[in-house]
């Protein structure tokens, strides 16, 4: 499991130069954005759904439970999720009127809604259905993007 602040390499510094040769990697880069359709809306997530992201989470779920509309989260490029990401997805799944649908879910983020048994809550959708714009509407020129709070 990789944290972000993993480093890899297997030669050790070099006490005579002062060198390394351990690499740091960086984490595939987080986001949340929610865009609101004309019958719902839509959380898209991606990279490192974790604790960093918690108030990001927590401000897309204020957003998209104001709607009033039923509530899908597009996880098709989600590469990691902790636990900040699964009770993001149980706070979802037990506060609003309509059942959440979680779209293109990768398998590590299945496993965890399998795990914790959270997938019983939600509707696990293999297919994007696409997405109803509002009427006059044509094209999204973008939609609201949470910045991480550590930017």
């Amino acid at each position: 499991m990789r944290d972000g602040n993993t480093t890899v390499g297997s030669e050790p510094d070099d006490p005579a130069t002062g060198s390394s040769n351990v690499v740091t990697e960086r984490s595939d880069p987080a986001s949340v954005h929610v865009i609101v359709g004309a019958t719902r809306a839509r959380i898209v997530l991606s990279g490192e759904i974790d604790a960093d992201l918690g108030p990001d989470l927590l401000d897309a779920t204020a957003d998209a439970e104001a709607t009033g509309l039923p509530v899908e989260i597009d996880a098709h490029h989600v590469t990691f999720m902790d636990s900040s990401g699964v009770a993001f997805l149980a706070r979802l799944a037990t506060r609003g009127p309509h059942r959440v649908r979680v779209l293109r879910a990768p398998p590590t983020v299945r496993f965890l809604l399998e795990v914790t048994r959270i997938g019983d809550m939600l509707d696990i959708v293999d297919e994007d259905p696409g997405f109803d714009l509002p009427d006059g509407v044509t094209h999204l020129n973008g939609s609201r993007r949470l910045p991480r709070s550590d930017r």
